[in-house]
């Protein structure tokens, strides 16, 4: 049966508010950009007018507070064969969709339907929005949402069939308005009960920081953590966006680097601060100090000062208590992990993360 609901005022007589005849579908693209929290609170919008490479469009796309995606397809006048194929489509295209592919439809989506932001990350944006750091792993998972004023019998039990029989993770969410004089008023129901549409208050509540320094190493073919694990030293380069996080450490901290879709890998003291590669030292077989960039390297290629100040790759001396290679990186469900160079993390994930890896790597 087809979802109804309808809103009545009770301040006086008993008084059906009617519902308007004005042609909702094609103004909810708009509502929802302006405000998604409308629909839900734990989705942020990140595309609208997506072209996709099968030649759809996808309404709007969305990211949720665990870094997937949220297809969100309006019927407006498709029949129920149309609209659901159309979003089945989209999300057989959605699900291949890499990081990097995610942050230039981010940049674009800026750029056209919000230049008033255009330049903001999608790092800041995750983080002022959901108040905290941006998961290391995007998309990990997608959910189909077909936005409508209301369905026909039809739609509604094939997304419930599927949802269902196939677990394909579908749903439908309809508006309504109301009109009671010159005020109008906007409803919302959800045709399947929504998974975890609200934001999620332990990721959203900061702690207080524990000490504990967390490092992304790598990001580029050129930076070798072989390099990094023999020589002693963690880096970043391409920007000051990359590298100018380095500055945060001063000698003594403890940091603990991570390698994304790896895991952590090692953990140690920092011995100096950061200063460009071309002027890093390192101790040869014989003990002498010599320049990083004289000895044997992994790394196919490290931009120095000459090449480009700008993008110059800066290094700081550890002092590893131990490091593990790559194929023995260790990472767990629930570890905290994102994409920043260096910070000090204060969500809920980090201690639990610390206490894990200290006796992982067997380090008080």
């Amino acid at each position: 049966m087809p979802l109804e609901f309808g809103l009545w005022r009770i301040d006086g007589d008993l008084t059906a508010v009617e519902w308007g005849s004005l042609n909702l579908e094609s103004r909810l693209e708009d509502i929802l950009d302006r405000d998604i929290s409308v629909a839900a609170p734990n989705w942020m919008v990140i595309g609208r007018q997506v072209l996709t490479d099968h030649g759809g469009v996808i309404d709007l796309l969305a990211m949720d507070g665990d870094g997937n995606l949220v297809v969100i397809e309006l019927k407006r006048d498709k029949t129920p064969r149309d609209i659901i194929a159309q979003t089945l489509d989209y999300g057989s295209w959605v699900r291949e969709l890499g990081d990097d592919a995610i942050v230039k439809l981010f940049a674009s989506y800026l750029k056209t339907f919000h230049p008033d932001r255009n330049g903001l990350s999608i790092n800041e944006a995750f983080q002022r929005h959901f108040h905290q750091p941006i998961p290391d792993e995007l998309n990990q998972s997608h959910e189909l949402v077909i936005v409508a004023a209301g369905l026909d019998p039809s739609t509604e039990r094939i997304v419930k069939y599927l949802a269902a029989e196939y677990g394909v993770s579908i749903n439908a969410l309809f508006f309504r308005v109301f009109k009671d004089g010159e005020r109008e008023y906007m409803a919302r129901a959800w045709l399947r009960e929504p998974i975890d549409t609200d934001v999620k208050p332990t990721k959203g509540t900061p702690l207080e920081w524990n000490g504990e320094y967390y490092v992304s190493f790598g990001g580029d073919p050129n930076r070798s953590w072989k390099d990094a694990a023999k020589y002693g030293f963690i880096s970043a380069g391409g920007g000051p966006t990359y590298s100018g996080p380095l500055a945060t450490l001063s000698e003594g901290d403890r940091v603990w680097v991570y390698v994304s879709g790896k895991g952590y890998v090692g953990v140690g003291v920092v011995e100096s601060e950061a200063v460009p590669i071309d002027e890093f030292l390192v101790r040869n077989e014989v003990g002498e100090a010599v320049p990083l960039l004289s000895q044997p390297m992994n790394a196919a290629k490290l931009t120095t000062m000459a090449d480009d100040p700008d993008k110059a790759e800066y290094v700081v001396a550890v002092k590893w208590l131990k490091t593990m290679p790559l194929t023995e990186a260790v990472k767990e469900k629930g570890f905290f992990a994102n994409q920043l160079t260096v910070c000090k993390p204060k969500s809920p994930e980090w201690p639990y993360t610390i206490d894990r890896l200290k006796n992982r790597f067997g380090v008080s």
